[in-house]
């Protein structure tokens, strides 16, 4: 019964795959056809999906932001919400890193 058994990594979707010494410390790998981020922080690393929680539209990625061109939302660096419309954060996706590198995964 599938709806019993957890989805496991291998069975999920790969989105995109990196090297982790390709994300910079406290920067973002961008990868817009996937409207998701990479970012490496003093804590590790995590991902973000790119698509506002608005409307859908796909946010720009600054230095110490994310912001919404449609709309204007504004979303800080973990991706919670600094100025609406948008009233949830960025989605977190999955992310693992194995032997240097890391893959992340549709949920």
């Amino acid at each position: 019964m599938r709806y019993l058994t957890p989805l496991t990594p291998a069975k999920r979707k790969v989105l995109v795959a990196t090297a982790a010494a390709d994300v910079p410390l406290n920067g973002a790998l961008v990868f817009q056809k996937e409207r998701l981020a990479v970012i490496k922080d003093n804590t590790g690393f995590y991902a973000l999906s790119l698509v506002c929680t608005h409307l859908g539209c796909t946010v720009t990625v600054s230095e110490n932001s994310f912001s919404c061109p449609c709309h204007g939302s504004l979303f800080n660096r973990q991706g919670k919400v600094d100025r609406g419309p948008a009233s949830e954060p960025l989605r977190r996706l999955k992310l693992v890193t194995d032997n240097g590198m890391i893959k992340v995964y549709d949920v």
